[in-house]
């Protein structure tokens, strides 16, 4: 699947600078790519930039004290968009969880591009000992998903691991468990997937107080 994979986003897909990020770039999808054609049931969310990654590499480029020297655990990392800024930032090292097997053929890729190093894995590691900071992009996008990141980043929090969230404010985020950070001008993804202009925060998250 990797190569086949691999094979399909080289293909099919322009590797082209990141809006607001030209020292970054992706292979991302246009109306040619044909991801229609590909075997999998998981949405092909790691063929753009969304609102919520955007937001955070633009945060991590900016604050780069945030993630200097680091051990970064990316969740839900997508095309990658977050992980290479933490490493372009300073970060040690970036441990990358993205379940869809494209997504991490996309990620791989694109590290690749960048001309960075990070490990890329299906699932979250066992142990949060090796881990400095968890960063997640867009994980609010629909009520089952937000309560098992709620239960993950509620897990981190326990451990002493802080959590830096980016989103554009989607119904599902727990907005009472963050604090924004910082917020960015950019464009996210709307119906049909056309870009469309908004805002998108960083959040830390918070350990709950009751």
């Amino acid at each position: 699947m990797s190569e086949s994979a691999k094979h399909f986003i080289r293909t099919h897909l322009h590797l082209k600078p990141v809006p607001g990020l030209p020292d970054i770039s992706l292979y991302t999808a246009h109306s040619g790519s044909g991801l229609s054609q590909l075997d999998s049931d998981a949405a092909p969310y790691w063929a753009w930039p969304w609102a919520g990654g955007l937001a955070l590499a633009h945060y991590l480029r900016d604050h780069p004290e945030a993630v200097a020297g680091k051990r970064v655990l990316d969740l839900g990392a997508g095309g990658g968009i977050v992980c290479i800024a933490a490493m372009r930032a300073g970060a040690k090292s970036v441990l990358a969880v993205e379940p869809d097997p494209y997504g991490r053929a996309a990620l791989t890729l694109n590290a690749e591009a960048n001309g960075v190093a990070i490990a890329v894995v299906r699932e979250m590691p066992s142990s949060l000992a090796e881990i400095d900071l968890v960063v997640a992009g867009d994980v609010f996008y629909d009520a089952d998903v937000a309560a098992v990141m709620t239960g993950i980043f509620d897990e981190c929090a326990a451990a002493g691991v802080p959590v830096l969230i980016g989103d554009p404010g989607r119904k599902d985020l727990p907005v009472g468990r963050l604090v924004v950070l910082d917020r960015y001008e950019i464009q996210d993804f709307g119906v049909g997937l056309l870009e469309v202009e908004g805002s998108s925060s960083v959040y830390e998250w918070l350990w709950p107080t009751h």
